[in-house]
This record gives C-alpha cells, structure tokens and sequence, in this order.
C-alpha cells in the first residue's frame, strides 16, 4: 500500500473507532520532506487515496485539494518532533468534554504512561486552524505523545499511523475513566511518582516485545 492510500485507510480506520464524527478531525503522515493530509470539509469515514493533500515543508500545497483547515497544527508538531511520524486530530466524545475543563488527564489510570509521561497535557484554547493553536499544541507535545487542546479536542502522534491511532484510543478511554471519577470525587485520586516511573520500564520492555 503506497504512503497516500494508507493515509486514507488511516482516516476511514479514526472514524470507524468512532474518534470522529462527519467532517471534524484530520490526520496527518510525514513522506520525505513533504507532508501528508487529509482533505477540508470531507467526512473521514469517506477519504479515499485521490483526496490526499501533499504540501511541502512551507505549506505550499504540491498536489491535491484543499488541504485541512488544520494543516498548521500538523505542520507544527511534525517539525518540532523528528521522532514521529503521523498526527491524528479527533473530536472524540470523551476527550472533547475533558479538554473543556482545561486540567491535564492525571494518571488515574497506569495506561496515561503511553503517552510518555505522568500525565495527558491539555493546551491552552486558541482559535483553530491558526498558527497559535498550532505553536500551543507543539509546546504541550514537548515531552509527550498526546494531549489535549482546551475546548477543541485532542491530539496523538506516533512513529506510524497505526501507533497514532492506538494512542488516540488510549486517550479517549483515559478520559472517559477520568470524567466517571470526577463524578464520584472532585480529586480522584492518581498514581505516584515512583509508580509512573515502574510503569514506564514496563511498558518500555512490553513496547520492545510487542
């Protein structure tokens, strides 16, 4: 499968999760130099390898449509991240009601070591699609693989799009365990230090395993 219909299959895959609805989200696929995305106004769940954007390292569109209204996020994350790959932006239903409270995910949950740390960071609201939503969403993915953007939704990255995928799972269902605490307590309680940090050689060594 060429790197243009596994995009599209990626993006069919995020709305078969139920990550998205209609036309919100986007994901994104580093090739070479250029850069991958999907299609503006275009329903995931209907993305076919033809509708692919390819833009250069400006932005510049090299060949495709209109590329997604959140191209700058992608372009952003990508750039300051050598490490990763593809993006996957989703509006799911969990993270988004999360991301409205403006308060990172706390480890409540072991599975929070995912994206690379103790926490699921949420970035600061901005409007979307501009260049400060984008520079907030790379400041937050400094030292982690997803977060949350304020209001909006949530975003996960990964070495490949299946990695990114995953990881967009692991956030929604964090969320969801995180919102049915605060309905119990205002102040669930979460996992320390030195658990996070056992927790993450182990998922090291399972990662390597897998």
């Amino acid at each position: 499968m060429n790197v243009r219909a596994a995009l599209a299959e990626a993006a069919r895959e995020v709305a078969r999760r139920g990550l998205v609805t209609g036309t919100a989200g986007n994901v994104s696929l580093r090739n070479g130099n250029e850069l991958l995305v999907t299609p503006t106004g275009r329903d995931l769940a209907t993305v076919t390898e033809s509708d692919i954007v390819t833009l250069d390292a400006e932005g510049r569109v090299l060949g495709g449509g209109k590329p997604t209204s959140e191209w700058q996020l992608h372009r952003a994350i990508l750039a300051a991240r050598p490490d990763l790959a593809a993006v996957v932006h989703t509006h799911s239903p969990h993270a988004t009601a999360a991301s409205a409270l403006k308060r990172n995910i706390p480890a409540v949950h072991y599975m929070v070591v995912a994206a690379g740390g103790a926490d699921i960071p949420c970035a600061p609201y901005a409007t979307p699609g501009g260049e400060v939503l984008a520079a907030h969403a790379a400041a937050a993915l400094a030292g982690r693989d997803a977060c949350l953007l304020a209001h909006h939704g949530a975003l996960a990255a990964g070495p490949t799009l299946a990695a990114a995928i995953a990881l967009a799972v692991v956030v929604e269902d964090l969320a969801r365990t995180w919102l049915t605490l605060l309905a119990v307590t205002p102040d669930p309680p979460s996992l320390g230090a030195d658990d996070i940090a056992a927790m993450r050689t182990a998922w090291a060594a399972y990662r390597g395993s897998a």
